[in-house]
């Protein structure tokens, strides 16, 4: 493995121990001995080619990371966009990015969903080491990951994020583990204790396993989304960040970056409000299992409804086929799109695209133009 990726003696942090490795697995799998599959020992953020179309975008190919790279994505292009400063707007925002702003967009996304795991108290950052810090015992089976495991904890998010970006190729380099690495990091910031707390079940692990196959559980997404591994925090019935008060308590019920979904369930009854409305035009979408990332450029969308007449939005899948962000024009105003009433409601999106559906949870009866292209997804 290329020094780069791993920490020297010498930085600080705390290593592992037996303790904390069980727990980890418990929580991930239900177990002690299962270990993580290929695919997601090699899972990394990788992005596109800097100065180009897709300059601001990871590759997320099919599998059960999808949806942590996805969010991150989500993350990466609200800083892009909306938090740092450049002369460009917007798409040439996300287009004008290089290699040294690919990193820096990554640590600021990294940064802030182990902040908000944290509380808003405290970020936990897990790399790797060259040596092994515990001696497997019992049932525990070694992976050679997890035993090098360091944890740094910063009480201050803009000192997280420096360290971050100091150590960026631990999370974007090749061989890195860097999806692991992140979602270790997610639950030593939240602490193990409080993620089992969320949980509504103690024997309900984060990860569901299938042979081979490793994909995220609804808990997951939420720990992205919200900071709490509880699927209630993405319920139509619960706003994220529970509590009363005015406008500056609503805009913290509103989550950093937004949630649409379309699948064999109605949308509509399933994603919180805050989650459809979030501080800025950027969605994770869960598209009949499969992840994307909707946003707009406008950052006043979403805060007077003028704006929301007819407006523009752009997708990214992750897929490596996608050569260019797909331009979508949604018109909320003129000719409603309006639902077949003889169409089975239990085969959602078999007439229209699910990016179009997921829309529509958010502007009922919207129409959605793709400007030329191919609907795809």
């Amino acid at each position: 493995m290329p020094k780069p990726l791993l920490v020297p003696p010498g930085v600080g942090g705390r290593p592992i121990s037996l303790e904390m490795a069980m727990g980890l697995r418990k929580l991930l799998f239900g177990n002690v001995s299962h270990l993580f599959s290929c695919e997601w020992a090699q899972a990394y953020f990788r992005f596109r080619e800097p100065y180009s179309d897709l300059a601001y975008a990871l590759e997320a190919e099919k599998g059960g990371t999808r949806p942590i790279l996805m969010a991150v994505q989500a993350h990466i292009i609200k800083y892009l966009l909306f938090v740092r400063n450049t002369e460009y707007t917007h798409l040439e925002r996300l287009r004008r990015t290089s290699r040294w702003e690919q990193g820096e967009a990554l640590a600021a996304a990294l940064a802030d969903m182990l902040w908000a795991t944290g509380g808003s108290g405290r970020a936990v950052i897990c790399l790797l080491t060259p040596h092994l810090h515990l001696t497997p015992g019992g049932d525990y089976k070694p992976d050679n990951l997890t035993e090098r495991i360091q944890l740094f904890e910063f009480s201050e998010k803009a000192a997280a994020q420096e360290f971050i970006f100091d150590h960026i190729n631990c999370f974007r380099g090749e061989g890195s583990h860097g999806v692991i690495l992140f979602l270790y990091s997610l639950l030593f910031s939240r602490t193990l204790e409080r993620v089992q707390e969320d949980l509504d079940c103690a024997a309900t692990p984060l990860l569901n396993c299938s042979f081979t196959n490793i994909t995220c559980t609804q808990a997951v997404l939420s720990l992205l989304l919200t900071g709490r591994a509880s699927t209630r925090e993405l319920d139509g019935g619960q706003e994220p960040g529970r509590g009363g008060g005015g406008g500056e308590a609503r805009r913290r019920r509103q989550g950093p970056v937004g949630y649409l979904r379309w699948g064999a369930v109605r949308a509509e009854q399933q994603v919180s409000r805050g989650l459809r409305t979030p501080q800025v035009p950027v969605w994770l979408c869960s598209l009949c299992g499969r992840h994307g990332v909707l946003f707009g450029t406008d950052s006043r969308l979403l805060s007077h409804w003028r704006r929301e007449r007819v407006f523009h939005l752009y997708f990214y899948s992750g897929q490596r086929e996608q050569e260019k962000t797909a331009h979508l024009t949604i018109d909320t105003h003129s000719h409603p799109w309006e639902e077949d009433p003889r169409e089975d409601p239990s085969s959602p999106g078999k007439r229209r695209p699910p990016v179009e559906m997921a829309i529509r949870t958010k502007w009922a009866g919207a129409t959605v133009s793709w400007n030329g292209t191919d609907p795809f997804f």
